[in-house]
Formats: structure tokens, C-alpha cells, sequence
């Protein structure tokens, strides 16, 4: 498998890359790919049913207030956000027997990031926490109480897109800023369930972290890194007005 490393910088061009490594695995140009970068700037990545909820331009507005980017993401779900302190984990794949596996992909990916987590001593479990952020079922927790990595899926004719997103540091950042986002979507959230590695784990970095979880895809796949390609990379910029609010 691929590996992609390293951030490209702009928000909107971060997701937009994911939707064009999509789009090149679905044609049949590459094989399956890891991407894996930590975000350059702090992001709030709406799904794609918030645009259409009434409070999305208020959501928006309140985000940039903030500070955070407003962008909308490839993969479905709810808006999450994320500051320079997490990890963000696109794997892309062909998949001949589309539309099957979605469920059990959750579950296995979602289970690779606990056992990961439970490797730093964190109490990691695989489950939604009521009122948490996007929520789903193959949400990693910690002690079944705060959110540490939100999971989706995008699937499309011949290849899906899973993609993890790991709060390592901010949640005390993360909190009021979801708690507006969400009131302003009129979505069900509670500040209490945002939570970080960080806060679980003290002495887990994430440089030591990326690597953990580098590891663990490295074990089941076998990760070859490979560069960014200018022509990808050309594709995704235009892709980056798909992703902008």
C-alpha cells in the first residue's frame, strides 16, 4: 500500500486531496493508499447533510470566528473539528464488491485504532458515547465516557474512502467551538463528551503516536512511502471549490 505523508497546508485542499485520491483509486489509476498528515491550521469539516440544515451559514460564520476554517468534507458524518494538534488518516482502496463491507470496515479500522490507543495505557473502546460529535458506532472512546477519534466512510462505484480523525491535544479548544457549531445546526451535542489523548495519556506524543498507528497499517498491509504527485495534486485544487462552504 501507498503511503502519503505530510500536510499540504490550505484546509479545503486537505479534504479536497482525499476526494481525488478517491475518484483516482474508483478509475482504476493507483492501487489502495494511507494518507497520513496533521492538519495545518485548526478546522471545522462539515458533512455533507449540515449544508443543508438552516443554521449552516451561521455555523460557518461562527466557526470562522473562532478561528477555524470552515470546510466540507469527502467522507459523510456530522462537522467535526480539529486543531494542529491531532492526526488525520485517509485510507482509500479499490473495492470490486461495491457497495458491500461498509459496516465491517467500521468495525475492523474502528478496532485498530483502540488496540493502538490501548498500547499508551488509554481505557479505549469502539462505540458511540451519547451526545458526542458525529456521531457513529465505530467511534473510539475512552471509558466509554469522551470521544478520541471519529471515524467515516465514503463509498463510490469501485473504491471507498475510510477516514479517522485523532484528537491528541485541545479539547478544551475543541469544546466551546462545537458546542456553538452544533447549537447553531440545531444538532443534539454535549461539550462533555470531547475529549483527548492528551487528557487519557499525558506522556503519549503524538509524533510517538503516528508512528504507532503507521505501524499497525504497516503490520496488516505493508506501507511503501511514495511521493505526492504533481498530477494529483493538480486534481485536488480542482476539486477545492467542492469543498468550500
Amino acid at each position: 500500500m501507498d503511503l502519503l505523508r505530510g500536510a499540504v497546508g490550505d484546509p479545503a485542499l486537505e479534504v479536497s486531496l482525499a476526494h481525488a485520491l478517491l475518484r483516482q483509486v474508483s478509475a482504476g489509476a493507483a492501487g489502495p493508499v494511507l494518507r497520513v498528515y496533521r492538519p495545518q491550521e485548526p478546522t471545522c469539516a462539515f458533512g455533507r447533510r449540515d449544508v443543508r440544515l438552516p443554521g449552516f451559514g451561521w455555523a460557518v460564520d461562527r466557526a470562522r470566528a473562532a478561528g477555524f476554517a470552515p470546510v466540507v468534507r469527502a467522507p459523510g458524518g456530522r462537522v467535526v473539528a480539529y486543531t494542529t494538534r491531532a492526526l488525520v488518516v485517509d485510507h482509500v482502496s479499490p473495492d470490486p464488491e461495491w457497495p458491500s463491507g461498509l459496516d465491517g470496515r467500521f468495525t475492523e479500522y474502528g478496532q485498530l485504532w483502540a488496540d493502538v490507543l490501548r498500547g499508551f495505557g488509554v481505557d479505549a473502546r469502539v462505540g458511540e458515547v451519547p451526545g458526542e460529535y458525529c456521531p457513529g458506532s465505530a467511534s473510539v472512546n475512552a471509558r466509554g465516557v469522551v470521544k478520541l477519534v471519529g471515524t467515516a466512510q465514503r463509498m463510490v462505484r469501485g473504491a471507498w474512502l475510510f477516514s479517522a480523525v485523532l484528537v491528541h491535544d485541545d479539547a478544551d479548544v475543541l469544546r466551546p467551538v462545537l458546542e456553538g457549531v452544533y447549537r447553531d445546526l440545531d444538532l443534539p451535542f454535549a461539550t462533555s463528551t470531547v475529549g483527548s489523548v492528551r487528557e487519557e495519556a499525558p506522556d503519549a506524543s503524538l509524533d510517538v503516536l503516528e508512528e504507532a498507528v503507521l505501524a499497525a497499517y504497516d503490520q496488516r498491509f505493508g506501507l511503501s512511502p511514495a511521493p505526492l504527485s504533481p498530477d494529483l495534486l493538480a486534481r485536488a485544487r480542482d476539486l477545492v471549490v467542492d469543498h468550500q462552504p
